[in-house]
């Protein structure tokens, strides 16, 4: 699908890379094999026997050929049809993915997915699935990425990664040459869509990466010293810490020819634009039918960012003791990289407080020296404006953004604000519990996190506003009235609700009435820990959910308004959301934030109606082309796919009408051996785990960064 050709590489590569970047010339996959097509709907078709679930079949006759039109009901939850291999299986093994044309032949905007299947699928075993969401009348591309199932079993066992040298991953993978069939389906729809599709077909080329055909006894150890993977090689790997250095120095050349876009005024807002009014610190406005954020000297500013500008995450060293070769933490001079991780959230170290390494510091103290920490800030800022960068986005380190004083500051940055607070016991979540906003420890807290900006963000100019909170889980619209109900009496959340449900029914008799219970009274209530019929309290449960949605928001926009009245307050960074929390949002954020992991925004459409400006905490992509393990949330095929894809998705953004920035996730790779978090361990930086830069990534960041502004 897009250009990897050696003639587009040298045009886009630095001077810097040119050294590294030659033997990838040789290296790149050869051209996709011809792209078998599976279905069509040119032929005669019997529609009668497709096994189809509240969705009624059509063809459709177009301009050349016929289109197959699918008009979903939303009565239930996964609306779709089953499309049979016609012998049984299709062998896909040297294909890459499958992708087919869409057409939303509806009238308002929709999801359609599809999944790829292997005998024994149920939505997370033996299968993949792509998504697609266009608008009434657009057409796309829906494509299907096929990750594969383990080949064999090495003998090796590794843990504490998502991601690993060869697969052990069994959930959402297939056998590519066993395929029995495809599921087309509308995901949860609230209201009846339609859609037009045609061509489904296998594409691309499977570059599966080198083998490892070590034993157990030949493969440990397997990381090198700066923390990379032993047993292949790739353009831009380092091997020596003279190498490390030339790097430096060769990347010095670059920056020193790509200064920055002449077009920026100091906080990176388009200085040749239009002039509004100054208010001496960032605010928002709507231009000429797109928001935007204005800088403090009243200049239009997207922000384009990066998420954590930081010297690194560190990786689990304990129970590994084997995995690492020349392991720098028993050397002199890298003890201050050691450390333990205390919150471990997921998987092997899940609930133990493991040793870890930093090897992204250490190679940071062998590059720069002995004074690392402030030759790693300076050369942060200049990279950023050289790359077409200018926000320092979440989860930074304040000794980079907020460096000596207001005065001394480069590049406008943003400000991650957690605080602690009383769980909601009822409640779950990928990233933990939500919490009991009608605690009063949930402000308590707020506040006194929010006290620790005084005198740094708070009021500096260079202070876009803070994100608060990330990734809650928000669920349904009912969810955390639920987990109220659910909880123990003496929870605040359940006795709110409960203040709520006596103010409305006044005796508990018309409750047991409405919701067909037979609590003998309301304390009796309060000590109730099963949930109610659903059908039956809904109206209840949307009122109480909508409460504690409007609660949490309009509490701390006022927590933040009191202690920082100039700066913004830039949401929680919705990755899972429903409409009622993201209309709570939109009625006291100054700009609602999502986390979008997609290959384009171009055509989002936030679940609320009011115009109000949108901003992107995260997105990225990744590959395996460069050592890694993982591809991250959004998986390409190879460096140059990347730098694509990422040009693109930027492109999109500033195209619509809402967003005022995007943030890529994130500055560096996560360590190759997992970080401590989680274990994640994705191919998602814009610098390796040594620090050294991904030219096409670069080079695609600037061309779109430097002309971020002026666009037709």
């Amino acid at each position: 699908m897009f250009s990897n050709t050696p003639a587009s590489i040298r045009t886009h590569s630095p001077l810097w890379a040119g050294a590294w970047l030659a033997p990838l010339l040789f290296a790149l996959p050869s051209p996709a094999a011809a792209q078998p097509v599976l279905f069509d709907f040119d032929q005669e078709l019997d529609l009668t026997k497709i096994p189809a679930r509240d969705v009624q079949l059509s063809l459709v006759k177009q301009e050349k050929g016929s289109a197959l039109r699918l008009a979903f009901g939303h009565k239930q939850a996964w609306p779709g049809l089953d499309l049979a291999a016609p012998k049984g299986n299709w062998d896909l093994a040297k294909f890459a993915y499958l992708e087919l044309n869409v057409k939303n032949v509806g009238d308002t905007e929709a999801t359609l997915c599809c999944r790829v299947d292997n005998q024994g699928a149920d939505g997370v075993q033996n299968c993949n699935t792509g998504r697609i969401a266009l608008k009434p009348g657009e057409t796309g591309t829906l494509r299907v990425d096929f990750s594969r199932k383990p080949a064999s079993d090495p003998g090796i066992k590794l843990f504490g990664m998502r991601g690993y040298p060869f697969s052990q991953q069994t959930e959402r993978t297939i056998d590519p040459a066993k395929v029995n069939q495809l599921v087309v389906f509308a995901p949860q729809p609230k209201e009846d869509c339609a859609f037009e599709i045609d061509n489904l077909r296998a594409g691309g080329s499977d570059v599966p990466p080198p083998a490892d055909t070590s034993t157990p006894g030949e493969f440990f150890p397997f990381i090198d010293t700066f923390g990379q993977y032993i047993h292949r090689d790739w353009p831009g790997k380092t091997h020596s810490v003279e190498e490390l250095q030339r790097n430096l120095a060769g990347e010095q050349t670059d920056l020193a020819a790509h200064p920055g876009p002449a077009d920026w005024d100091q906080y990176g807002g388009w200085k040749n634009g239009p002039t509004l009014d100054a208010t001496g610190f960032f605010r928002t406005a709507k231009h000429e039918g797109k928001w935007w954020l204005v800088d403090p000297e009243g200049k239009l500013f997207f922000s384009h960012g990066i998420d954590c500008v930081r010297s690194g995450d560190s990786t689990p060293i304990d129970d590994r003791q084997n995995w690492f070769q020349d392991f720098p933490g028993d050397q002199p001079g890298f003890a201050e990289f050691l450390g333990k991780q205390g919150n471990v959230v997921r998987d092997y170290y899940q609930g133990k407080q493991p040793k870890t390494f930093n090897f992204l510091g250490a190679n940071l103290k062998r590059k720069l020296g002995d004074d690392w920490k402030q030759r790693y800030a300076e050369l942060a800022h200049q990279r950023l404006r050289s790359w077409g960068l200018n926000t320092i986005a979440n989860w930074s380190d304040e000794a980079v953004y907020l460096r000596s004083d207001s005065r001394s500051r480069r590049t406008p940055y943003v400000v991650s604000v957690h605080f602690g607070g009383k769980v909601l016991e009822g409640s779950t979540g990928y990233w933990g519990q939500f919490r009991d906003v009608f605690d009063p420890d949930f402000e308590r807290q707020l506040r006194s996190r929010l006290q620790q900006e005084v005198g740094k963000s708070a009021g500096d100019p260079w202070c876009i506003g803070y994100f608060v909170d990330n990734e809650l889980s928000w669920g349904n619209e009912i969810s955390l009235a639920v987990a109220a109900l659910v909880s123990p009496p003496e929870q605040a959340a359940k006795r709110a609700f409960v203040d709520d449900l006596k103010a409305k029914y006044g005796a508990i008799d018309k409750l047991n009435e409405a919701w067909g219970e037979q609590h003998p009274s309301w304390d009796a209530l309060l000590q109730h820990r099963k949930a109610p019929s659903e059908q039956k309290a809904l109206p209840d449960l949307l009122a109480f959910y909508a409460r504690t949605a409007d609660s949490y928001f309009s509490t701390i926009r006022k927590a933040v308004k009191e202690v920082a009245p100039n700066q913004l307050y830039l949401g929680c960074r919705f990755a899972w959301v429903n409409k009622t929390a993201a209309e709570a949002a939109a009625k006291y954020c100054d700009v609602v934030s999502f986390n979008l992991y997609r290959r384009t925004v171009a055509n989002f459409k936030p679940p609320f109606e009011a115009d109000l400006p949108l901003i992107i905490g995260e997105f990225h992509f990744g590959a395996l082309d460069r050592g890694m393990f993982h591809t991250g949330l959004v998986k390409v095929k190879d460096q140059a796919e990347r730098a694509q894809v990422h040009k693109e998705y930027v492109e999109g953004c500033l195209r619509h009408p809402q967003f005022v920035g995007c943030h890529w996730f994130k500055y560096q790779d996560e360590p190759t051996t997992g970080r401590g978090l989680d274990g994640e361990n994705y191919q998602i930086g814009f610098v390796d785990t040594c620090d050294t830069p991904y030219p096409e990534t670069i080079e695609a960041c600037r061309e779109v960064g430097y002309g971020v502004y002026g666009r037709p």
